[in-house]
């Protein structure tokens, strides 16, 4: 308990975006999914070689792997979340 409430401020850091974009932020699914193919690839090659060999093929998987990616919903909020609007629980702030 004490390190939830240590750490409370930084574990729901994510109200302060758009709340289509708390899935992922709380999520690490998209991370995971892409190192899969990597390790996959890699574990049935076992090993690569080179070093340069190792980071051509893992630069090529991590582009074969984005053409299945889907867009982040909300996705129409980045710029503003970027310009540093402010969201409160997840809804855009209106400047009083």
């Amino acid at each position: 308990m004490e390190c939830l409430v240590k750490d409370r401020e930084v574990l729901l850091t994510f109200y302060d975006f758009p709340a289509e974009h708390w899935i992922p932020l709380r999520t690490t699914h998209l991370i995971e999914s892409t190192f899969a193919t990597v390790r996959l690839r890699t574990v049935r090659t076992k090993g690569s070689g080179s070093r340069t060999a190792c980071l051509t093929m893992v630069f090529k998987l991590a582009r074969c792997a984005e053409k299945h990616w889907r867009r982040l919903h909300g996705q129409e909020w980045i710029p503003e979340v970027i310009r540093g609007v402010r969201f409160v629980d997840g809804i855009k702030e209106i400047a009083a």
